[in-house]
């Protein structure tokens, strides 16, 4: 089990439903070079990769022989290479989970920084009293980057505190922003104009550094940004520039370039950021569905009949 960093794995599902003879070891560490997670695994017949967090190359399946099944939590994963795992006759598995949990992270973002909640807390317990003045939402703009699944969960709380709510996406339609109950709006007027943007969409060529220098120059000095996405979806460094200039008031951040976020990375030192540890995901709730279905999964597999098979594309 990879990257079980809370070492709740296993209490969360009856692993001996998996078979008598399991014997499950967690790390609690993220292990990012290749050669020493090889070694780590060598000999294994069974990996569980926790979200996208490990990468699987071609090289490490090389270097793997012994691996027969690879599971996923969560129905698929962008750093797995799937053509690869085929080609080396490893089976590839997903489980189910939920979406709610980043839509309530994304709010508890949203609303810490701008009533500035974590510096409440800290002054509070300083001894000191009232020295922040924070931001209402009613009235203000969130502006939507994806307006999926997530993304209309997200706006439809907008819609319930008050707030103009619009998005904008590469395939995103006026009818389906009406659908949702949001206006529609182009690229440029959604950074130029939101007091809040909060990104949504999934990471790929067209999405990766979206938003840059340009998109955060043109954001309003007032107005905070929040990621709950992929970290790989921002510039950070022009995030990072942008935050120490004042060019934008604040952001949101539970996704980062490089996870786990080194200790003296600069998001960790901001006064105008709150940050979190990619948790969107992480709650109860997720993890007993997570790790029920990891058990199935692996059952099912011993069985010859797997399932929630996690295929390439066309």
């Amino acid at each position: 089990m990879l990257d079980d960093y809370q070492q709740v794995a296993a209490d969360m599902a009856d692993w001996s439903l998996a078979g008598p003879d399991i014997e499950l070891t967690s790390l609690d560490r993220h292990i990012d070079e290749e050669a020493e997670l090889a070694a780590t695994l060598a000999g294994v017949p069974v990996v569980v990769a926790m979200r996208e967090r490990t990468r699987f190359t071609p090289s490490l399946f090389d270097a793997l022989p012994d691996l027969k099944l690879l599971v996923t939590t969560g129905p698929f994963n962008a750093a797995i290479d799937m053509e690869a795992a085929a080609a080396h006759g490893v089976t590839l598995c997903g489980t189910g989970g939920l979406i709610t949990p980043t839509s309530e992270l994304t709010w508890a973002l949203i609303l810490a920084v701008l009533r500035r909640i974590p510096a409440d807390d800290a002054d509070m317990r300083a001894g000191l009293w009232q020295r922040n003045v924070g931001t209402g939402l009613q009235g203000q703009r969130l502006g939507l980057l994806g307006l999926g699944r997530l993304g209309a969960l997200v706006a439809k709380v907008g819609l319930a505190f008050g707030m103009d709510v619009v998005a904008w996406s590469a395939n995103l339609t006026p009818e389906k922003c009406a659908e949702a109950g949001v206006g529609y709006v182009s690229r440029d007027e959604l950074f130029a104009s939101s007091d809040v943007v909060s990104i949504h969409l999934v990471l790929g060529p067209r999405s990766r550094g979206l938003v840059g220098r340009t998109e955060l120059a043109a954001m309003k000095p007032t107005a905070v940004l929040v990621n709950t996405s992929r970290g790989p979806i921002v510039d950070e460094a022009a995030l990072i520039d942008a935050l120490q200039n004042g060019t934008i008031a604040g952001a949101g951040l539970d996704v980062f370039d490089q996870e786990p976020l080194p200790p003296d990375h600069p998001l960790r030192t901001l006064s105008n950021t709150v940050v979190t540890p990619h948790v969107g995901y992480v709650t109860r709730q997720t993890y007993e569905i997570f790790y029920r279905d990891i058990v199935d999964d692996i059952r099912a597999w011993r069985d010859g009949a797997p399932i929630r098979l996690v295929t390439p594309g066309p």
